[in-house]
Protein backbone atom coordinates (compact mmCIF):
# COMPACT_ATOMS: atom_id res chain seq x y z
CA UNK A 1 0.00 0.00 0.00
CA UNK A 2 1.22 3.38 -1.16
CA UNK A 3 -0.11 6.53 0.63
CA UNK A 4 -0.04 9.85 -1.21
CA UNK A 5 -0.69 13.39 -1.98
CA UNK A 6 -4.08 12.99 -3.98
CA UNK A 7 -3.66 14.01 -7.85
CA UNK A 8 -6.81 15.74 -9.61
CA UNK A 9 -6.83 12.32 -11.70
CA UNK A 10 -7.94 10.69 -8.24
CA UNK A 11 -11.20 12.40 -8.39
CA UNK A 12 -13.41 9.78 -9.46
CA UNK A 13 -11.97 6.91 -7.35
CA UNK A 14 -12.64 9.38 -3.99
CA UNK A 15 -16.12 9.92 -5.36
CA UNK A 16 -17.27 6.35 -5.54
CA UNK A 17 -15.45 6.07 -1.99
CA UNK A 18 -17.40 8.67 -0.56
CA UNK A 19 -20.53 8.22 -2.38
CA UNK A 20 -21.41 4.90 -1.39
CA UNK A 21 -20.93 5.83 2.36
CA UNK A 22 -23.21 9.10 1.60
CA UNK A 23 -25.93 6.74 -0.37
CA UNK A 24 -25.66 4.02 1.52
CA UNK A 25 -24.72 4.60 5.39
CA UNK A 26 -25.25 7.02 8.12
CA UNK A 27 -21.71 7.78 8.61
CA UNK A 28 -22.08 11.38 7.52
CA UNK A 29 -25.25 13.25 7.65
CA UNK A 30 -25.06 14.54 4.01
CA UNK A 31 -27.27 12.96 1.66
CA UNK A 32 -25.79 15.01 -1.63
CA UNK A 33 -23.67 12.72 -3.40
CA UNK A 34 -20.26 14.83 -4.35
CA UNK A 35 -19.51 15.60 -8.20
CA UNK A 36 -16.05 14.41 -9.44
CA UNK A 37 -15.42 18.51 -10.16
CA UNK A 38 -16.09 19.21 -6.78
CA UNK A 39 -13.59 16.96 -5.34
CA UNK A 40 -10.99 17.74 -8.19
CA UNK A 41 -11.10 21.36 -6.98
CA UNK A 42 -10.60 20.08 -3.24
CA UNK A 43 -7.77 17.88 -4.43
CA UNK A 44 -6.01 21.02 -5.94
CA UNK A 45 -7.30 23.74 -3.23
CA UNK A 46 -6.04 21.69 0.33
CA UNK A 47 -2.93 20.00 -1.72
CA UNK A 48 -0.82 18.18 0.87
CA UNK A 49 -3.61 18.33 3.17
CA UNK A 50 -5.18 15.43 0.95
CA UNK A 51 -4.29 11.96 0.95
CA UNK A 52 -4.97 8.87 -0.57
CA UNK A 53 -4.35 4.85 -0.24
CA UNK A 54 -3.30 3.29 -3.27
CA UNK A 55 -3.19 -0.60 -3.57
CA UNK A 56 -1.92 -1.94 -6.33
CA UNK A 57 -2.86 0.93 -8.42
CA UNK A 58 -6.63 1.62 -7.15
CA UNK A 59 -7.11 4.27 -4.47
CA UNK A 60 -8.96 2.75 -1.46
CA UNK A 61 -8.91 5.53 1.05
CA UNK A 62 -8.65 8.89 1.33
CA UNK A 63 -8.37 11.45 4.34
CA UNK A 64 -8.07 15.12 4.18
CA UNK A 65 -8.79 18.26 6.36
CA UNK A 66 -9.99 21.53 6.66
CA UNK A 67 -10.80 24.75 8.19
CA UNK A 68 -12.69 23.75 11.86
CA UNK A 69 -14.38 26.90 11.86
CA UNK A 70 -13.63 30.52 10.39
CA UNK A 71 -11.50 33.59 12.61
CA UNK A 72 -7.76 33.49 13.21
CA UNK A 73 -8.38 32.05 16.65
CA UNK A 74 -8.76 28.71 14.80
CA UNK A 75 -5.85 28.91 12.32
CA UNK A 76 -4.18 26.06 14.26
CA UNK A 77 -6.84 23.97 14.16
CA UNK A 78 -8.33 21.56 11.13
CA UNK A 79 -11.41 19.19 10.59
CA UNK A 80 -10.40 16.07 9.03
CA UNK A 81 -11.87 13.18 7.47
CA UNK A 82 -10.77 9.74 6.75
CA UNK A 83 -13.12 7.65 4.57
CA UNK A 84 -12.20 4.05 3.22
CA UNK A 85 -13.27 1.79 0.51
CA UNK A 86 -14.79 -1.55 2.40
CA UNK A 87 -12.54 -3.77 0.90
CA UNK A 88 -9.85 -1.92 2.57
CA UNK A 89 -11.26 -1.43 6.63
CA UNK A 90 -9.71 -3.41 9.05
CA UNK A 91 -6.15 -3.62 7.35
CA UNK A 92 -4.47 -0.90 9.04
CA UNK A 93 -5.33 1.53 5.68
CA UNK A 94 -6.71 4.05 7.94
CA UNK A 95 -4.33 4.30 10.27
CA UNK A 96 -1.50 4.72 7.94
CA UNK A 97 -4.09 7.91 6.16
CA UNK A 98 -4.10 9.62 9.67
CA UNK A 99 -0.59 8.93 10.14
CA UNK A 100 0.77 10.72 6.99
CA UNK A 101 -2.19 13.40 7.64
CA UNK A 102 -1.18 13.94 11.42
CA UNK A 103 2.21 14.22 9.76
CA UNK A 104 1.24 16.56 7.01
CA UNK A 105 -1.18 18.57 9.53
CA UNK A 106 2.61 19.16 11.83
CA UNK A 107 4.41 20.39 9.02
CA UNK A 108 1.77 23.46 8.35
CA UNK A 109 1.60 24.00 11.72
CA UNK A 110 -1.64 22.45 13.00
CA UNK A 111 -2.11 21.51 16.51
CA UNK A 112 -5.30 20.12 16.96
CA UNK A 113 -7.10 18.12 14.98
CA UNK A 114 -11.04 17.60 15.14
CA UNK A 115 -13.18 14.55 14.14
CA UNK A 116 -16.98 14.91 13.67
CA UNK A 117 -18.39 11.43 14.17
CA UNK A 118 -22.10 10.08 13.60
CA UNK A 119 -22.82 8.48 16.50
CA UNK A 120 -24.20 5.77 14.04
CA UNK A 121 -20.57 4.88 13.14
CA UNK A 122 -18.78 3.59 16.45
CA UNK A 123 -15.78 1.90 15.00
CA UNK A 124 -15.09 5.01 13.77
CA UNK A 125 -15.54 6.35 17.79
CA UNK A 126 -13.33 3.46 18.16
CA UNK A 127 -11.16 3.77 15.76
CA UNK A 128 -10.06 7.13 16.20
CA UNK A 129 -9.91 6.06 20.31
CA UNK A 130 -7.30 3.73 19.06
CA UNK A 131 -4.97 6.33 16.91
CA UNK A 132 -4.82 8.81 20.15
CA UNK A 133 -8.11 10.91 20.17
CA UNK A 134 -10.10 11.60 22.81
CA UNK A 135 -13.75 12.06 23.26
CA UNK A 136 -14.31 16.08 24.20
CA UNK A 137 -18.00 16.23 23.54
CA UNK A 138 -21.32 14.83 22.65
CA UNK A 139 -23.83 16.80 20.72
CA UNK A 140 -27.24 15.18 20.57
CA UNK A 141 -30.07 15.22 17.91
CA UNK A 142 -28.09 17.94 15.93
CA UNK A 143 -28.08 15.06 12.70
CA UNK A 144 -30.50 13.70 10.59
CA UNK A 145 -30.54 11.57 7.72
CA UNK A 146 -33.76 8.87 6.99
CA UNK A 147 -35.97 10.04 9.58
CA UNK A 148 -33.31 9.12 11.71
CA UNK A 149 -32.12 11.99 14.76
CA UNK A 150 -28.25 11.30 14.99
CA UNK A 151 -25.77 12.97 17.62
CA UNK A 152 -22.38 14.43 16.14
CA UNK A 153 -19.30 12.50 18.69
CA UNK A 154 -16.47 15.31 18.65
CA UNK A 155 -13.03 14.12 19.09
CA UNK A 156 -9.72 15.86 18.89
CA UNK A 157 -5.79 15.16 19.18
CA UNK A 158 -3.56 17.43 20.13
CA UNK A 159 -0.78 17.34 17.86
CA UNK A 160 2.07 18.82 19.58
CA UNK A 161 3.05 20.69 23.12
CA UNK A 162 4.50 23.87 21.61
CA UNK A 163 4.26 27.04 22.56
CA UNK A 164 1.01 29.03 21.64
CA UNK A 165 2.03 31.23 19.04
CA UNK A 166 0.24 34.17 17.67
CA UNK A 167 -1.43 33.34 14.02
CA UNK A 168 -1.47 36.83 13.01
CA UNK A 169 2.31 37.98 14.61
CA UNK A 170 4.11 35.69 15.14
CA UNK A 171 5.15 36.11 18.62
CA UNK A 172 4.51 33.58 21.86
CA UNK A 173 1.29 34.18 23.33
CA UNK A 174 1.09 35.10 27.25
Amino acid sequence: MIIRKAKVTDADAVAKITNQIIRDTLVTFTIAERDVGSIASDIQARGPAFLVAELDGQVVGFATYGPFRSGPGYAQCREHSVQLAPKSRGHGTGRALMAALEAAARDEGVHVLVAGISSANPAAISFHAAIGFEKVGCMPEVGSKWGKRLDLVLMQKILAADPLVAPDTGELGR
